[in-house]
């Protein structure tokens, strides 16, 4: 989703000869580095990511790229993308316990029935209506519950973090007992220095990680100028979630169609196993193109990409 946030975060300091580079550019800028891979990594299959009982690669969209069209016609949407090849999706469009105006097992089916999972969706709640987001969850038996947003006044201080990890702990404790996972959806305005400290980081000491998961935006940890392998390798297992969305190489670094940006996957995927992902979703918040051709541009350039 769209913020408006300039961001004045600093990149990391970190050690070229261990920690691998995303190559990025702009019109001013070219900065170039050699991935060094440490001693004894291994490169694994990428079975992770597929449907169960079969090896067939799981390419998934977040459905906010797309939400215009979901508006006038859902279904023929939804077609249209399982005919482009995507074969997973993650849901943006819950409100009063429902998914795009349907039941949660009435859009579920849906999504099935064309051949596609449903792994996760997006919605904004707080812990006091947590259990009602929860119990929809369990009916369209959804994995992942995700957290995508933090409203402003939630986030002006490093207590105030201390304070939403606290209450994602018992959002997350809610979930487990229902059996759904919890997650929270980053920006960039967590990696914004306050207090000498990044509040990011706050988010992943001070939550308990089998109760809360990050869903890692690749994009936006990139223009706040962070290293997202940095990240896997700092807190392994936490990021189970991936948003998969490129950066345009101009003075604006505005999002564009994966692969046809700035940002490395081909070397971030092979951090996938570190980082702990389990699904990934391609995503673009506003599109240049129709957004129809901007989301099957994605698909074509990540399947070849990921099966080279």
């Amino acid at each position: 989703m769209v913020m408006e946030v300039k961001c004045l975060a600093k990149p990391e300091t970190q050690n070229p000869k261990l920690e691998t580079q995303i190559i990025m550019k702009t019109r001013r800028t070219f900065i170039k580095s050699i991935a060094a891979i440490t001693a004894g990594s291994i490169i694994f299959p990428f079975e992770m990511c597929s449907f169960p009982g079969s090896k067939k690669l799981l390419i998934g969209l977040q459905l906010y790229s797309v939400r215009d069209l979901i508006k006038d016609d859902l279904y023929g949407t939804l077609k249209k993308l399982a005919q482009i090849g995507y074969n997973s999706v993650e849901a943006a469009g819950y409100s009063n316990g429902k998914f795009y105006g349907l039941k949660p097992k009435e859009f579920k089916r849906m999504v099935n029935d064309l051949g596609m999972i449903l792994p996760s969706f997006h919605a904004g709640f707080e812990f006091d209506n947590a259990q009602k987001v929860i119990d929809d969850t369990c009916e369209s038996e959804i994995k992942y519950l995700v957290l995508p947003w933090l409203p402003v006044e939630k986030r002006k201080s490093i207590d105030s973090y201390k304070k939403l990890a606290e209450d994602f702990n018992k959002i997350g404790e809610l979930c487990k007992k229902s059996g759904v996972q919890f997650a929270y959806h980053n920006h960039d305005f967590e990696f914004v220095n306050i207090e000498g400290i990044i509040p990011y980081d706050v988010l992943l000491k001070e939550t308990d990680e089998e109760l809360v998961k990050m869903q890692l935006d690749l994009y936006w940890i990139i223009k706040a100028g962070f290293d997202p392998i940095t990240y896997f390798k700092k807190y392994p297992g936490r990021f189970e979630l991936w948003h998969v969305k490129d950066m345009e190489d101009s003075e604006e670094r505005f999002f564009t169609e994966v692969g046809n940006g700035i940002i490395d996957f081909k070397e971030l995927f092979k951090y996938k196993e570190l980082s702990g992902m389990k699904y990934f979703f391609v995503e673009q918040d506003v599109c240049r193109k129709p957004p129809l051709e901007s989301v099957s541009i994605s698909y074509r350039n990540l399947s070849k990409m990921l099966n080279e």
